[in-house]
């Protein structure tokens, strides 16, 4: 897992985009990719573990896209 922080989350549709260092460029992300125990919301700066895949196509415009987003704690 690497470090990343969210970008931007469209609570509306369910995804958004993570940065990480390993993620030039922006990482796709689903609510379903998510592991909380409650409601899949992310808030823009919030710092999570993210475990990411190169899919091999882009996903919304990014070449990145989130298997697993953990939210850290505050």
């Amino acid at each position: 897992m690497v470090t990343a922080t969210v970008r931007e989350w469209h609570d509306e549709e369910g995804w958004g985009v993570l940065d990480s260092h390993e993620t030039p460029g922006g990482c796709f992300g689903h609510f379903s990719d998510v592991q909380t125990g409650g409601f899949r919301t992310l808030s823009p700066g919030q710092q999570v573990d993210l475990t990411w895949e190169a899919p091999g196509f882009q996903q919304d415009g990014y070449d990145y896209r989130a298997v697993t987003i953990v939210p850290r704690p505050a």
